[in-house]
């Protein structure tokens, strides 16, 4: 065989070659599988194409497999996938797929291998080799994938915009590949990408989602943004991030491009975490820049409140992008919140204070607002980086010095609003919050210890302030 397989995967295609030749079907692995073996790149996807059946080729083949692995199939799309040894094979009967004008569902018909290949989206992912057993291991190159890899260049079988057009979501495909290759697209598929770029509208966000967080967990996801931004497509899918662009001037002072910092920020944390959430903190750390872009006399450009801003819109772009709502969500616009408080203590004293309300703001994600911090330096001036990073320790160290001290991390008030409502005898209610507010304050800013007893009298001693008093028999001795 051409291309370099494991003895497992040799094993494997072995299986589905005498399969396929008890169905009386030419089969070939094609697609993603071949291009990363050439790349030495790991994979755990294998796709069979063979003229004939995918599913019944996916069933013979289980049955010559021990243990015998289970089938899933969709009969409507003539698909069938059998997980082995953690590799996820797929089997299709080769096809012509295509999309109408208005259509996110291709009409699909049965068609030759040539067909099949015809409609791949890149001519790196047009290769195929053959499991027949005349010309086994043979590689199949219609469309000079080989070279293409060989020259880093992206491409597409036919012209660029009927490939787009049969599935826009090929144009996304396309810059993410450039991106996890770090490839180079041809001039004219970015023309055309750029031409076709509406016609993403079709597609469902499911899709584009998936396709976009792919680009988000490259090792370098500003390859892939940045081609996202210049053909348009950003443009489209996520306009807040587009709204970031420029840098705007006034009587000679002028701002950074929060576009080309945000992709600086975003390519420094990959360097550190493979984490998709702490990735999408640094995406939006900035978001609410724009709205809160203010020019001010004497004193040059502001971003005052981006951090709250940006924190209120992490919901609704979660929910434009159909990412998960719940604890993901929460992570981020944590992070998008917190992400100039430890930079900003390093202006001023650090009071034991700051620090309290930092550690117990921060939680458990303490290391995670440190890496985005950390990432968030990108002057051009080494000697202000080196200040910056210093000083950045520095707030480190004395997180860790009040942490050993109080133990404020993941740290919970010693009253509850339950317990309010309980002593003096009230529902629900503002006057529970203000109490429960100013006994976490007072513990965080130092004027009460860090201990239920204090607490419960300073709780007494503010509620008689408010006309509150406790209900007999509900305090404790």
């Amino acid at each position: 065989m051409q291309i370099d397989c494991t003895p497992k995967e040799q094993k494997l295609l072995k299986i589905i070659s005498k399969a396929a030749q008890q169905l009386g079907v030419p089969c070939f692995v094609i697609g993603g599988f071949v291009r990363d073996k050439i790349l030495q790149r790991p994979t755990k996807d294998i796709d069979i194409v063979c003229l004939g059946n995918g599913i019944e080729l996916a069933h013979a083949t289980a049955q010559l497999l021990n243990p015998q692995p289970e089938v899933h199939f969709f009969k409507n799309f003539g698909t069938a996938h059998i997980n082995v040894n953690d590799m996820e094979v797929e089997f299709v009967g080769a096809r012509k797929e295509s999309y109408s004008e208005n259509s996110r569902k291709p009409a699909v018909t049965d068609g030759t291998l040539v067909d099949d290949l015809n409609r791949r989206d890149l001519t790196i992912n047009a290769l195929a080799v053959s499991l027949n057993k005349e010309d086994y291991g043979t590689l199949l190159d219609s469309f000079d994938g080989l070279l293409h890899l060989q020259q880093k260049r992206i491409t597409t079988p036919l012209h660029p915009d009927k490939t787009f057009s049969d599935d826009p979501l090929r144009m996304m495909r396309a810059i993410r590949f450039a991106a996890q290759l770090q490839f180079t697209i041809d001039d004219a598929i970015l023309t055309s990408i750029t031409e076709n770029a509406r016609r993403l509208s079709i597609v469902s966000q499911e899709r584009i989602t998936d396709e976009f967080n792919k680009i988000m967990l490259c090792k370098k996801p500003s390859i892939g943004l940045d081609l996202l931004s210049k053909t348009g497509i950003l443009s489209i899918i996520f306009p807040q991030a587009m709204a970031l662009h420029g840098a705007e001037y006034v009587d000679g002072k002028g701002h950074k491009d929060n576009f080309y910092h945000t992709l600086q920020v975003l390519d420094n944390i990959c360097v550190h975490t493979k984490d998709l959430w702490l990735r999408w903190a640094a995406l939006l750390h900035d978001i609410g820049k724009p709205p809160t872009k203010r020019f001010e006399e004497g004193h040059g450009w502001t971003f005052h409140g981006h951090e709250v801003v940006g924190a209120k819109m992490t919901p609704k772009i979660f929910n434009q992008f159909k990412l998960p709502m719940g604890e993901p969500m929460r992570f981020v616009q944590l992070m998008v919140l917190l992400h100039l408080r430890p930079i900003s203590l390093t202006k001023e004293n650090i009071t034991d204070s700051a620090i309290r309300r930092l550690l117990f703001d921060a939680g458990e994600h303490l290391e995670s607002l440190f890496l985005l911090c950390s990432a968030d330096i990108t002057s051009k001036n080494k000697y202000k980086v080196q200040r910056y990073l210093q000083n950045f320790e520095m707030v480190k160290k004395r997180c860790e010095e009040v942490e050993s001290k109080d133990a404020m991390r993941n740290w919970q008030p010693p009253i509850k609003g339950e317990y309010i409502m309980q002593v003096f005898g009230i529902p629900p209610s503002k006057p529970v919050g203000d109490l429960k507010d100013a006994i976490k304050d007072a513990i965080l800013d130092g004027v009460i210890p860090n201990s239920f007893e204090h607490a419960h009298q300073y709780m007494l001693n503010l509620a008689k302030t408010m006309g509150l008093t406790p209900v007999p028999n509900q305090e404790p001795n």
